[in-house]
């Protein structure tokens, strides 16, 4: 009699498997959907309108792109062969930097103008984008794929796993006729089931572990900490560095070379002295003499800067009243900006040399 119960308590304990294993797929199969719901929900442009927007690329598919606006708004733009990608520049006194379509990576902020077709997209006439923007995506899009291939690879382990229940599956009705005489074979095939239990529960943990460790690392990509930064003062009506000046920028240069995934911010200032529109023109020139005297002294690549801004008189941190607070206030403030998501480093600590 207690042969027979035995028989009976082991098919049940399979489909049990069976099921929980199936639950496992499901969940993961979840954010696709919510993705693909996200890309049925773009904005209809009206044939014939003409729009200008700006966003993120979403998604890159054969002919175009699927943007992501502020506010959540998404539009599928076209990509025609007439469309013109090229650099977002502010500088009049240079043509524009061409690219290719095969540089619209996942990621890349752009600014798109064009006009509505009969599908609804926002056909393409021009894609502006900043070749910084682009040096970020290509960085972020060359960390990103790593860790999907990771998640590929849990997905066919948990597959795996699946076909391995469905082979256990087929084995129930053998064990049913078999169990009454087969007592310790039954056993056996009881601690098998609870081993391929344990597996499914370690495999479907270490997928979620997965998918918690790239959404951090992706945002963390979005963020920056002021690693080190410098002052740089200006005699008054000039845009001249002094030889302290220059010292001090070497000594901040200095600290790049064990420095990775970095960007230089300089943002120039002036006194009142004058009048606000020759301050902010003064301010501007300022800060163009260090990031010249920057990259052509120690050979720090042009991507590295952010583009550079002139506050003329605004932002004083210093009495523009006393000579000596407009004499604090002819700056230019030098920072360095570290990623965090490529450094893994949470602290911050930022040295200012005066």
């Amino acid at each position: 009699m207690k042969n027979i119960k035995k028989s009976h308590l082991i098919p049940v304990l399979l489909i049990a498997l069976i099921l929980s294993v199936a639950s496992v797929g499901r969940a993961q199969d979840t954010a696709g959907i919510e993705l693909s719901q996200s890309m049925d929900n773009a904005v209809q442009v009206q044939a014939g309108e003409r729009l200008k927007v700006e966003g993120t690329i979403l998604q890159k598919k054969s002919g175009g792109l699927t943007l992501l606006c502020p506010g959540g708004v998404i539009y599928n733009v076209a990509i025609a062969n007439t469309t013109e990608i090229k650099e977002r520049k502010k500088n009049p006194f240079r043509g524009a930097k061409r690219y290719s379509e095969t540089d619209l990576v996942q990621g890349l902020l752009v600014e798109v103008q064009g006009t509505g077709d009969s599908k609804g997209n926002l056909v393409a006439r021009d894609i502006k984008l900043r070749n910084s923007d682009l040096q970020m995506a290509q960085i972020m899009d060359t960390r990103v794929v790593p860790v999907e291939d990771e998640l590929k690879e849990t997905q066919g382990r948990l597959e795996e796993t699946e076909q391995n229940a469905r082979r256990l599956s087929g084995q129930v009705q053998e064990l049913s006729e078999v169990s009454n005489s087969a007592r310790t074979g039954a056993e056996r095939a009881q601690e098998s089931a609870d081993r391929a239990m344990s597996a499914a529960k370690n495999a479907r943990t270490f997928a979620e572990e997965g998918v918690t460790a790239a959404n951090d690392r992706i945002t963390a990509l979005d963020e920056y900490e002021a690693k080190s930064s410098v002052i740089v003062l200006f005699p008054a009506d000039s845009a001249v560095l002094s030889e302290g000046a220059k010292s001090d920028l070497k000594l901040l240069a200095g600290q790049l070379d064990s420095e990775r995934g970095y960007l230089i911010e300089v943002a120039g200032f002036a006194s009142s002295d004058g009048s606000a529109d020759y301050n902010r023109i003064l301010s501007q020139r300022r800060a163009d003499a260090v990031i010249r005297h920057m990259a052509e002294t120690f050979s720090i690549p042009l991507r590295r800067f952010v583009t550079p801004m002139g506050y003329g008189e605004n932002q004083p941190v210093a009495d523009n009243q006393t000579s000596q607070g407009r004499r604090q206030n002819r700056r230019v403030e030098v920072r360095i900006l570290v990623n965090k998501g490529l450094t893994h480093s949470h602290n911050t600590e930022v040295t200012s040399i005066d």
